[in-house]
């Protein structure tokens, strides 16, 4: 009996291990928020045991030696990463004049225009990169003799798209946003009649107005994936892949899409077999904060704290918003944690502590944050419902706009617009959250709950499918084949066609027979008459 007992925990053990043996993965990534959100994916990978690649810019930010990874330094002639200050900041500053602007037309219409040479000038600097990668063919050999089993990219660009389809490769997306518009867009049935495209702004509940805006701005994002994104890897495609497909038949042919967003904050929509949700992922448990952070958390007593962040790029806006903030905390019998860079305000009170880095997720899990000052987002508005924290919301440029309607619509926080901003305004829409008799906390505390009631970690579940494509070499059995069907056959335009004809058709005869049945009676009666 002790011996058919070991031996059964033998089995059970080797057959554990041979389903998560390590595999070798080639990274694509992308740079700013997308690193960080990509690095915590390999960290985990790399503590089950898997082999790790990592392709970066040599001017750009992810690291070249790191514990967890080995990298491939690509040689560029420019800078690759999004999280230029000068660019985001030019950028902002156009978003929040196309919002107060008399003219808004020609306020969106200059916005887009510093939107499209951003997207071509990144977009060329990508494909100049990837150029450099395919026409090494020493590189090249090196990769293909390394026998990854998959790469994973965050095909916000197309680069690492189209190297793992040169190198025939498994694809897998580390995915948000595809080009210019929701990832969805590319792969899912998605109506415009209650699915919001990128920059609309409107719910899925949309009245008349709001579907005519929606289907401008899908014509828009259209026009910029069509005439801006796609030629710029056209002819790379054609020289290294063939002339007969293009970047987006590529990224639909992925095998599986780890999905940065969760159902509890987005809208429903269709959706398909190898669309993985993972939104939060990065969220974790809180741990202790530093001792003299813990103090001042325990000083606010009943009243708890206020917690205020606006990431990483958007400490200049234009217009100083600091004093507004620094009176409106002051009004306040909350204690304060402020992440700020830069000259301290005149008017900041002794109930906030001012600092340039917070450890963030670790402050929103503590039982004394009651409110998350935010600019929207995702990630840190991930963090906040999986800790069950209401939100007070000001967005400042391209997505955060689009977060701050499903924010609304689920009533987990109040949104202001950073244009209209002051102190009476500020201070009582704090006040509003921190009110019991309002439902931002328990609608809150409701969304974490659905956030936490799943069968698997989100983080688990990436590395299941990570490895589940390892295993079996791909993931083409979820994968739809519509994308291999001409538009007219995927519109059914041909079927369409098909029953005009035969109605037009039928209809003529119809006509010709009554027409001749007429002229058969009129010889009838004259035969008769006669």
């Amino acid at each position: 009996m002790l011996l058919h007992c070991t031996l059964l925990i033998i089995a059970l053990l080797w057959t554990k291990t041979s389903l998560t043996s390590a595999g070798k993965i080639l990274v694509y990534p992308v740079e700013g928020s997308r690193w960080i959100n990509m690095d915590a994916i390999l960290r985990e990978l790399h503590k089950r045991g898997h082999e790790l690649t990592v392709i970066r810019s040599s001017r750009g930010l992810i690291p070249e030696n790191a514990p967890h990874y080995k990298s491939l330094t690509i040689p560029v002639t420019q800078s690759i990463h999004l999280d230029v200050p000068d660019q985001m900041v030019l950028l902002m500053k156009k978003y929040i004049e196309s919002r107060v602007s008399k003219w808004p037309v020609f306020s969106l219409i200059a916005l887009y225009q510093e939107v499209f040479n951003f997207i071509a000038q990144a977009h060329g600097v990508q494909a100049e990169m990837l150029r450099t990668i395919l026409e090494d063919k020493t590189l090249i050999k090196n990769l293909q003799n390394s026998k990854f089993d998959l790469i994973l990219t965050d095909p916000l660009y197309g680069s690492g798209v189209v190297l793992g389809s040169y190198l025939g490769l498994p694809l897998v997306f580390n995915v948000r946003w595809i080009m210019t518009t929701e990832a969805h867009f590319a792969i899912a049935p998605s109506p415009l009649s209650y699915v919001p495209t990128s920059g609309s702004e409107v719910s899925d509940k949309m009245t008349l107005t709001d579907r005519l805006k929606n289907l401008l701005y899908g014509a828009v994002n259209r026009y910029v994936d069509h005439m801006i994104t796609k030629p710029t890897y056209q002819s790379i495609i054609d020289e290294f892949i063939d002339p007969e497909t293009d970047i987006f038949y590529l990224i639909q042919g992925a095998d599986v899409w780890l999905m940065r967003v969760d159902f509890v904050f987005e809208f429903p929509r269709p959706t398909m077999p190898n669309v993985v949700y993972i939104g939060g992922f990065q969220c974790k448990p809180s741990r202790p904060l530093p001792d003299e952070l813990e103090r001042f958390m325990q000083s606010s007593g009943e009243h708890g704290v206020i917690l205020m962040s606006f990431g990483t790029r958007f400490e200049n806006v234009g217009f100083d918003l600091t004093e507004i903030f620094a009176s409106a905390f002051g009004h306040l019998p909350q204690k304060v944690v402020w992440r700020h860079i830069g000259p301290k305000p005149s008017t900041v009170g002794n109930n906030t502590l001012i600092l340039d880095w917070i450890p963030q997720n670790d402050l929103l899990g503590h039982p004394k944050t009651k409110v998350f000052i935010t600019h929207g987002g995702t990630n840190g508005i991930y963090e906040a419902i999986y800790h069950g924290v209401p939100m007070l919301a000001i967005p400042l440029i391209a997505d955060q706009f689009d977060n701050m309607v499903h924010l609304k619509a689920k009533g987990i926080g109040e949104v202001l617009e950073v244009t209209e901003l002051n102190v009476d305004m500020l201070t009582q829409a704090l006040k509003n959250i921190l009110d019991e008799k309002q439902p931002y906390m328990e609608n809150m505390e409701k969304i974490s709950s659905l956030y936490h009631d799943r069968p698997l970690k989100p983080m688990d579940s990436i590395i299941f499918w990570l490895e589940f494509v390892m295993r079996h070499k791909g993931a083409a059995h979820l994968r739809t084949e519509s994308y291999k069907m001409p538009c007219y056959a995927y519109y059914n335009v041909d079927i369409y066609a098909i029953i005009l004809c035969v109605f037009m058709i039928s209809f003529l005869l119809f006509g010709l027979i009554c027409k001749l049945l007429l002229k058969a009676l009129k010889r009838k009666r004259k035969v008769k008459q006669q």
